[in-house]
């Protein structure tokens, strides 16, 4: 069984006992989040897709910690007019633990 939902303007295939990476969440650590915008449920009795989501459909996931990905290096460069601009990114992130699929 596996689902498909959205968070954080981007899809993950998720399921049960999967850990992903999504965008900042604004939950504590230990917390658990349901996340409603389910595109597509994929079951023993067949698949069922949303238009755009599912009705009911639902998936639980504990939040195990925040962090911040590796640095991403941002250089502009014009050559010969001596305009060059370094600067660093560093993206916040939540990883969840999929708890259940409902629906």
């Amino acid at each position: 069984m596996y689902a498909i939902v959205e968070t954080g303007g981007k899809q993950y295939r998720v399921q049960e006992g999967d850990v992903i990476y999504v965008e900042k969440l604004e939950a504590d650590v230990g917390d658990t989040v349901v996340l409603d915008r389910v595109l597509a449920v994929s079951k023993d009795s067949g698949f069922t897709a949303g238009t755009p989501y599912v009705a009911g459909a639902s998936v639980r996931a504990k939040v195990e910690k925040h962090g911040r990905g590796r640095k991403i290096i941002v250089y502009k460069y014009k050559p010969k007019k001596n305009y060059r601009r370094k600067q660093g990114h560093r993206q916040p992130y939540t990883k969840l633990l999929i708890e259940k699929i409902e629906g």
